[in-house]
């Protein structure tokens, strides 16, 4: 199944290959103050992949915090955060914000809250590793 999704200006946007034709989604309501401050709602699984698209790479801003391990993508045009990225070992991984999807019926998202807070670096690139998106091609320019 292939999910389209963009920040509101389109200028961030993605297509996510999800294998299957799942019935539910699940996904990760972050209680860190960014995601509740942002509406982060995150998903990914393992065998996904996923094309990012930053077609004005100067108005893409990369927040990152905590253990600066991952980089949030922002709009720097209209705000919005459809994804976020991190880099273990040479490679990229990423989860997508189930808010930024266009198309996918939202009765089919399984929205669940989630903390991490606790969690060592160590375990969260473990984590990462195992559960976000690991085929990530990162696309600049139109």
């Amino acid at each position: 199944m292939l999910i389209e999704g963009a920040c509101h200006c389109g200028n961030i946007g993605f297509a996510l290959d999800w294998p299957g034709e799942a019935d539910a989604i699940a996904a990760r309501a972050c209680d860190c103050s960014f995601c509740i401050k942002h509406g982060g709602v995150w998903t990914a699984r393992p065998d996904a992949a996923l094309r990012l698209q930053l077609r004005d790479p100067q108005r893409v801003s990369r927040y990152a915090f905590g253990t600066r391990t991952a980089d949030f993508l922002v709009c720097a045009s209209c705000g919005a955060v459809p994804a976020v990225v991190s880099r273990i070992e040479g490679r990229l991984y990423a989860v997508v914000n189930v808010n930024a999807f266009d198309s996918l019926d939202p009765g089919r998202i399984q929205r669940a809250p989630a903390s991490l807070d606790g969690e060592s670096e160590t375990a969260r690139l473990e984590r990462r590793q195992r559960n976000w998106i690991g085929a990530v091609e990162l696309v600049e320019g139109a």
